[in-house]
This record gives C-alpha cells, structure tokens and sequence, in this order.
C-alpha cells in the first residue's frame, strides 16, 4: 500500500513509498485512511529535526492527524464497517509510568511512550492501518471529512481542561481570553473559548484575509501587531505561537489569578532579556499560573468531538484552506501564504 514516509533525521528524505499491510499485532480494526491534516510537527520531521522509525525499520510513515473509515471490526467492538474514526496519536509506555497506566498517557513521566506518525510507529498517512478499539474515536457522521479536525481540537480541548482545573483552585469566574496565533490551534482555542461564552481575543500579525474573517465569524474579536496595544487584560491566555518575547508579554499582562497555557514551541537558541525579578514578584503577588500542554487522551479526543459536533460546520470548512490528492502529495507540505489547514486527501 502506498504511504508518505521519511528517513526521520534525513532533511527532504520524504517520499511517496509501498509499505507492507499493517500487521495484525496492531489490533483488529481495520480503517481506510480518508484524509490527513497537515501542520508544522510534520514539516519539522520532514526537515530532519526530530521523528524516530519504528524499530528495525529505517522509515517512518507521517500523518498523526488522521480521519478514517472503519473497513472491518470486530462484533462488540464498539465499532461497524462505514464509521467514520480518528485514531490517538499517543500509546503508553509499556512500564507503564503511574500516568500511563491511568489512561493519562499525555502525562508520561518516563518519556517511554510511542506516537504515531511521529515516534517509533508507522501514522496514518498510508492507505490502511489495523488498530485496537481503546485508541480510536468515533466522529460525528454529519461532520463528514471535518472530522479530519478532530486531532488538533484535541489538544486545545486539553488545554482548556487543565485551564479549567487550575484556575478552580479558588472562586474563579474567568470573562477574558486572550489567545496569541490564528493558526488551526489558535482559531481551534478560540472556538472552545466562545463555546463557553467568554470575551475572546485573538491576537496574529496579519492585517487582513481570512483570519480576522474566521475570528469575527466566531464573535470574537481580531488583534494585530503588538499585544501591549491591544488593551486587553486577560483571565485566560492560550500561547499558541511559540514565540518567546510574546509568551513574557501575556505572563505580564494577566488579571490577578491568571492562567496560561503554552501550546506553541519555542525553537532553541534565542535569548532574551528580561527582568527575571520583576516577573517573579508579578507572579507570585497576583497568583498567576503559567503551564505547558501537549498531546491529549482519550477523554480529551471525546471532548473535542463534542466541540466539533456544536460547531458551525461552515465555519469549520474554512480551516481547510486547501485538499491535496495523495498523487500531488509533496503539495501538501509545501506551505503557502494563505494557507490554514492543508489536508492531504489519501481517498474518496
């Protein structure tokens, strides 16, 4: 079957190659890949930084944001022929570490976990895959090939799950968001944020296009340029860019008993000065929290089809800025200015 793979640590090492048929110790589900969702961990394996082959092998198949339809499944499986499934990215370490072994498999301790398409399994960016019913999520059927969505709302859906249980430490009762970056997670943040009507602002250096349009669509309201003069004097922040300098600048705009999670990663090798004391005494006089959120569990793939199910499926549409047949694949990971979401279409 064909595949998009890559030699992981080899720069532009991708290419469209034949795999074997997923092998039966993978589980008894068997799923046709439908489409994949593009982002920057990909085009970062794709670069040679990072990725691990699974073991024996020297290449690894991409795609950890999936969107599938069930071909076989097991009686009581939980699952028939026809549904339309997202498989989890992450699997335990087989230890397992306290958290792996409670289904918290996004909190490993021991680093000995696999991801698909991503650490020392094959993903999904290949034709078929086997898998076992725990680590694959049904969609909505009314979402149709949105669906492919599923993966990234998972990580914001954690995100704001880890918000919510930090900031119920105390009397909380939270009115402004702000979220840095209009990417997929960032416009993905937004939306669960509106979802639980609250004051949402996002902030993305463009001026105008589609972002600002996708933002005002959801009621919330667009900045651009720098944060210090947005005005905005957040509860909540979603860092979704990475950016360092930005990430100092929302720690030191927050409400009192301010909370912010960090999704986006930073790139190494960038130094900034900052008042280091200043920014103690800031956070520990108005109880700020500052955390970091990556990956998610089953519960969070669960919340994020509910999202997904609630949401405008128009205004999901306009995420998916472009669709790449499997036979035009190296388009799909060359980005283009205009692009949000890129899928990569592996079938009909």
């Amino acid at each position: 079957m064909r595949a998009v793979t890559v030699v992981p640590l080899k720069a532009n090492s991708a290419e469209l190659t034949e795999l074997p048929e997923p092998p039966e110790e993978d589980g008894p589900v068997i799923v046709k890949t439908r489409a994949i969702g593009v982002c920057g961990t990909d085009e970062e394996i794709i670069a040679g930084e990072y990725g691990w082959a699974p073991p024996g092998e020297e290449r690894l198949a991409l795609g950890h944001e999936s969107l599938g339809e069930v071909l076989e499944a097991p009686a009581r499986s939980g699952f028939s022929p026809g549904d339309l499934v997202v498989g989890i990215v992450r699997r335990p370490d087989p230890v397992p570490c306290a958290n792996c072994a409670a289904g918290q498999w996004d909190m490993c301790r021991n680093g000995e976990y696999t991801e698909w398409g991503i650490k020392a399994h094959h993903g999904y960016a290949r034709e078929r895959y086997r898998i076992t019913p725990d680590f694959l999520v049904k969609v909505d059927p009314s979402l149709g090939d949105l669906g492919v969505l599923l993966e990234p709302t998972t990580v914001v859906a954690k995100a704001w799950d880890h918000i919510e249980r930090i900031g119920n430490r105390a009397m909380w009762q939270p009115r402004v968001v702000l979220v840095t970056g209009a990417g997929p997670i960032g416009l993905l943040a937004a939306l669960l944020g509106r979802q639980k009507d609250l004051d949402v602002h996002v902030l993305d250096q463009v001026s105008s296009g589609i972002k600002p349009e996708l933002v005002a669509a959801l009621g919330a309201t667009y900045h651009h340029g720098q944060l210090a003069s947005s005005g905005v004097t957040p509860d909540i922040v979603l860092e979704c860019t990475g950016v360092g300098q930005l990430v100092f600048d929302a720690m030191d705009m927050m409400a009192p008993n301010g909370v912010l999670c960090l999704t986006g990663v930073s790139s190494k090798g960038r130094s900034l000065g900052i008042d280091a004391g200043e920014l103690n005494r800031h956070m520990v006089l108005e109880n700020d929290v500052v955390f970091g959120s990556v990956n998610a569990n089953r519960a969070h793939y669960q919340a994020g089809a509910q999202a997904l199910a609630k949401a405008d499926p128009a205004w999901l549409g306009r995420l998916i800025s472009r669709r790449v047949p499997l036979s035009s694949w190296q388009e799909a990971y060359q980005r283009q200015p205009d692009d949000v979401k890129v899928v990569l279409q592996v079938s009909e």
